[in-house]
Order: structure tokens, then sequence, then C-alpha cells
């Protein structure tokens, strides 16, 4: 298979959707602070079968279900360090098992998302945690995820600039193929900002020469925010762009639901602004997938 790096230079390519919302949907329980990162030691059959349906829909790049499964949270739900490593390895074969015609991306969260806090939405446990704990927190599962043979790395829902700057520090080193993917927001002035507030042209221009970096853009956000964060992103970095918001609504940290309306957005409207990578996030189900396969196609 040719790299992602280049079928993005040939065209659009379809990202899966929203892997632990489509296992709620299919009654797996999903509430712990491991998340769906649970269901790798639990049922990984489960996660086969949630990548072959986004597959079967069209989507061509299947997510690995480790955007929860670091050491620490493995370690705080009592699964030791090679347990645990072992789990995030078994991440990128089940995605392998259930989409074996397409790229594995795996799929590498914010800090925040460990701590299961809704802080992943605010990014403000940079204050406290420096850049060289940030890293140092990273490591290990980018290490792991390449070595099980990810196709790419999915660095994703970043919240911060500081978490961005970490993760550029720590693939580089790897030398591994990576997108950088932040949630943003469209504030009153109609800047597009990281969920810190942050311009997100400064925050993935800094990903503007840096080799390793296949695609930068968004993720986890209103579908509204897109060809907005589209633009300002290739404008920024000089890359090929990723989109794959929210399916419309808002996830509520504090009440623990999901708020608004559903509406994946106009997909067309993302590739004519340059998306190149194109899927959907939280709530977005197989049928979105294909939805979102027949706009780009």
């Amino acid at each position: 298979m040719t790299s992602l790096a280049a079928a993005l230079a040939d065209g659009p390519v379809v990202l899966d959707g929203g892997l632990s919302t489509e296992l709620e949907s299919r009654g797996h329980d999903v509430t712990s602070a491991l998340w769906s990162a649970r269901l790798l030691r639990d049922d990984p059959g489960a996660i086969v079968a949630a990548h072959a349906a986004f597959a079967a829909a069209g989507a061509q790049v299947a997510t690995t279900a480790s955007y929860q499964a670091t050491l620490p949270g493995f370690a705080a739900a009592g699964i030791g360090a090679d347990e645990a490593r072992a789990l995030m390895a078994r991440s990128v074969a089940l995605a392998r098992e259930g989409a074996p015609e397409g790229w594995v991306a795996g799929s590498v969260g914010p800090y925040g998302a460990y701590l299961a806090d809704g802080s992943e939405y605010s990014g403000d446990y940079v204050d406290h945690v420096p850049v060289a704990a940030l890293r140092a927190f990273h490591r290990p599962r980018l290490e792991v995820l390449a070595e099980a043979g990810a196709d790419v790395l999915a660095c994703e829902t970043l919240p911060a600039a500081a978490e961005v700057e970490a993760l550029l520090h720590e693939v580089t080193a790897l030398d591994v193929p990576v997108w950088l993917s932040v949630s943003a927001v469209t504030g009153p002035d109609g800047a597009v900002r990281t969920r810190r507030g942050e311009l997100v042209a400064d925050v993935l221009g800094m990903a503007r020469g840096v080799a390793q970096v296949v695609a930068v853009g968004v993720n986890c956000t209103d579908p509204a925010t897109v060809v907005p964060a589209v633009v300002a992103a290739q404008a920024a970095s000089g890359k090929p762009v990723v989109a794959y918001p929210n399916s419309g609504e808002s996830w509520d940290a504090v009440a623990r639901r999901w708020t608004g309306t559903t509406g994946v957005g106009d997909v067309r409207a993302w590739v004519t602004a340059g998306a190149r990578l194109v899927g959907g996030c939280c709530r977005v189900r197989p049928d979105d997938v294909r939805a979102i396969a027949d706009a780009v196609r």
C-alpha cells in the first residue's frame, strides 16, 4: 500500500468516525476512566466489529482504540506496565483485523483525556504540567504504537499549544508519520482558536517544515468551525489538512451528556476549502461516514 502522505497528494482520503461513541451505541460501557480502552482487554472483538463497520461504510483509515490508553491510566485501573503496552499494541492489530484494506492511525489523545475530568476540552492542565512532563507522558504510547506497525500516529483533540509543542518534539525524535489535530472553537470575532484560546493558525503553524507531520487540522469540534479552521491551518502550516468534527452535538462534561442537533455539515465545502483527510469524531456513526465518503467521491 502506498503511504498515507502519498495518497493525500492524489486527493481526499476518508477517515472513520467516533470509535468510542460507536461502541457505546452498540451497548458497551465506556463510562470508566479508561473509556473504550477498557475493551482492549475485556472485549476486543467488539472493537474489531466497530472498525469493520466503518470500513464497510467507506472509511479508508481506521483509528485505534488507544485514545485513552496510557501507562498511568492503565496503572490506575490495576494494569501493569507490560500488560498496558501489550494492550496498546493490540489496538493496532485489532484495527488491522477490522479494516485490513486501509491505513491504521494510532490514536494519541491529550493529557486531559487521561485525567478523565473534561480538561481535554479546556487545556487548563498546561498551567501546571510543563512541556517536559507532557513529552514524558506521551513518549511510551507513541513508541508502542509505532513499533506495533501503525501507518500514522493521530495526535488528536489537542487543546493547547504547549501540548502540540511537546508532541512535535517527540515525533521528530521518533521519526514516524503523524497528523496533529486540535480541538477548536470559533470565537465571536470569527477567529478559530484552540480550546485554550490560542489562534489555531499560530499553533498549527508550528508544524511548518516538520517532515514527520503529514497533516494538521481540527477534530472534536463543531462542523461549523471546519471551513475557517481548514483555511487557517493550510495557510499557516503548508500541510494537507485533516478535518473530522463531531456530529453537531456538544459534550457537557459536567452533566456527562450530549446536547445539540446532529448533522456532520457540508463535507464538499471542507474539501473545497482544502481538507484532504475527512471524517468524523464523536457520535459520527458508520451511516454518517458513508455519507461523508459519498460526498468526497
